[in-house]
This record gives structure tokens, C-alpha cells and sequence, in this order.
């Protein structure tokens, strides 16, 4: 299998004009990413609705990543970006919608790809966005009762209380290990 095509010629023409076709109608804005690949903006009450299509019409079966750029202090602070593969065509498309800082939500797609389940909860845990209507929304890497999100730009470089908050989930983790033995206890 050779790799996807990312930039240029008529790969680059072909996955544009499937993805125009398959979001006829829906407001929807070409964006150019240095790194060449085809990238639409769409307004968040649209992501279903796009999501549903890609999949559908577009031939896009797998979403390979979704993450978050802040852009703090801009208003709207945060972008949401989303990147699916169709194997069947062998092209990507990326995907964007701009969020606000005070309370940055957008719609789940873990309906149509069940695999993004975990990008939404890392995604959730590094920046605070609320996927709506994620059945299992919630912390994936950091513990449980953390209240900070580290890739945010106004996250401390040199943490917060690092030290103590590790030690306390630690503690509990270790006092729930099936692997614990009666010289631990």
C-alpha cells in the first residue's frame, strides 16, 4: 500500500472535488495549511452534519486524530481539527471548526467512527474541550481529580502542584491494583 497523497496534482484535485460534492449545500471554507493537504472550515453546529457526509458520500471510513490548537489570547480561542483517511481513495481531509475559550464545546462523532472515542477524551483531558453527547467523556492520561488542562497556553511551564497530585492518584491507584500483595498491605 503506498501513502496517502498530501499534497499537490491531481490527488489533491480529486479528494476537492469529492468533498465538494459530498458537502453541496453545506456552508463550508477551504483552507490552505502549509503542509498542503486539503483542510475545510465549517461552523461548529455543522460538524454532524459534515462528519455524517464525509463518511457517506466521501468515501472517508477512518479518523486517524483530533486534537486542538489555542490560540489564546484570540477569541475564539480554541480550533478543533479533525483528520479522516479513506483508504478506498487513498487521500485525507482535514477538518476545523473555531471554538470559544469561555466554554469550548462540539458535538461527539464517536456515532460514526467509534475508534475517536479516545482522541476525543485526550483532547478533553490536554485542553477542556467538551465533546457533547461522548458516553465516556472523560480524564484519559491525567488523574481523575486534576482540574487543569496542559496544553492550554495559559498552563504553567512548570506545572501545578505536580508532585502531591501524582503521589495522591498513585496512592489510589495502588490501593486498587488487583496485582497487590499481602506484604504491600
Amino acid at each position: 500500500m503506498t501513502a496517502p497523497a498530501a499534497t499537490g496534482g491531481a490527488a489533491t484535485s480529486a479528494v476537492a472535488t469529492r468533498v465538494a460534492a459530498a458537502l453541496a449545500g453545506v456552508p463550508h471554507q477551504v483552507v490552505h495549511p502549509a503542509d498542503g493537504m486539503l483542510s475545510i472550515e465549517i461552523e461548529t453546529a455543522a460538524v454532524n452534519e459534515v462528519m455524517s457526509r464525509l463518511r457517506d458520500r466521501a468515501g472517508f471510513d477512518s479518523n486517524t486524530f483530533v486534537t486542538a490548537v489555542d490560540r489564546y489570547p484570540e477569541e475564539p480561542r480554541f480550533v478543533v481539527l479533525w483528520q479522516f483517511l479513506s483508504t478506498t481513495h487513498n487521500d485525507r481531509v482535514r477538518v476545523q471548526t473555531r471554538v470559544p475559550g469561555e466554554s469550548p464545546h462540539v458535538p461527539t462523532i464517536t456515532h460514526l467512527w467509534v475508534g475517536t472515542a479516545y482522541f476525543e477524551r485526550e483532547c478533553y483531558d490536554m485542553f477542556g474541550i467538551v465533546f457533547d453527547g461522548h458516553a465516556g467523556l472523560k480524564r484519559l492520561l491525567m488523574p481523575d481529580g486534576y482540574e487543569h488542562f496542559p496544553l492550554r497556553k495559559d498552563f504553567p511551564h512548570q506545572g501545578i502542584e505536580p508532585d502531591r497530585l501524582y503521589r495522591e492518584w498513585d496512592n489510589r491507584r495502588r490501593e486498587r491494583s488487583p496485582l497487590r500483595t499481602e506484604s504491600q498491605a
